[in-house]
């Protein structure tokens, strides 16, 4: 069961990566998996049998809904953008009480947490809006090491919860040339930013895991102040019509999906 479950789970964050606002380790953290994640990745040869038998259903699940399943959530996305968008927000707005007891449970609540939550609300709708509002250069040159330390550097968007690597990749002026390389699958580019991602994952989840061990609840309320930021970068604008109605029972859907992560 456990594996049936983990592997639909692996589909919805390869699916849901897709969604502008919505990182993967957003539906990581909703989905209860985020730090087992880390443990299992950092320590992956401690227990080998275990690790993989976790971790074995999220990659394979991840990597189908990547390739196939993001393009029928493309394809919602184009046809139906308001109420995909409120299913999303629904299941954000559900999981985020049970985040929130959840690290209450582990440390006791200080009300100088709630500053954490806010500063990481703030940063995180601060880059949307950087990303929003700059000009992406559309051709440029790029040697071997500096590709390698954009890779690395956007690994932060693929680790942190909710901090975007589209962001991370326009301030380095690779975005465009990342896209169409992507897209033609053209390996001198994609080579080097793949070595700098795998060595930033590395080094950015083993960073997060020593500020969770050591700074549990500030380090969660954080990641809870991003992940609430992705719900204001997607929230949908609703109508009071057939359409708005249709978006609000969507939203109703979050609630199903907090159940099923439990």
């Amino acid at each position: 069961m456990n594996f049936v479950s983990n592997f639909f789970k692996g589909i919805s964050i390869g699916a849901g990566a897709i969604l502008p606002g919505i990182s993967s380790g957003v539906l990581c953290v909703i989905f209860g998996i985020y730090e087992k994640l880390l443990d299992s990745i950092l320590g992956f040869f401690k227990n080998i049998k275990e690790n993989l038998k976790f971790l074995f259903p999220i990659t394979l699940g991840t990597i189908i809904g990547v390739l196939i399943f993001s393009k029928i959530l493309n394809y919602f996305l184009y046809a139906y953008p308001i109420q995909t968008k409120s299913a999303f927000v629904g299941l954000i707005l559900t999981t985020v009480p049970s985040l929130v007891r959840d690290v209450n449970k582990k440390s006791k609540f200080k009300l100088r947490y709630i500053l954490y939550l806010i500063f990481a609300l703030i940063l995180g709708l601060s880059t949307v809006f950087l990303e929003r509002n700059m000009i992406v250069s559309s051709s440029a040159e790029f040697n071997y090491f500096y590709l390698i330390l954009c890779g690395f550097l956007m690994s932060i968007g693929v680790i942190v919860p909710g901090v975007s690597s589209t962001i991370i990749l326009m301030l380095l002026g690779v975005y465009s040339t990342y896209l169409t390389s992507v897209s033609a699958i053209y390996l001198p580019i994609l080579v080097p930013m793949g070595i700098g991602l795998a060595l930033g994952s590395f080094v950015f989840m083993k960073l997060t895991k020593i500020c969770l061990d050591k700074y549990y609840a500030q380090t969660f309320y954080t990641i809870i102040g991003f992940t609430l930021g992705s719900v204001l970068v997607i929230w949908p604008d609703f109508t009071f019509d057939l359409s708005g109605l249709l978006s609000f029972l969507c939203m109703m859907i979050g609630p199903l999906f907090a159940l099923w992560k439990n």
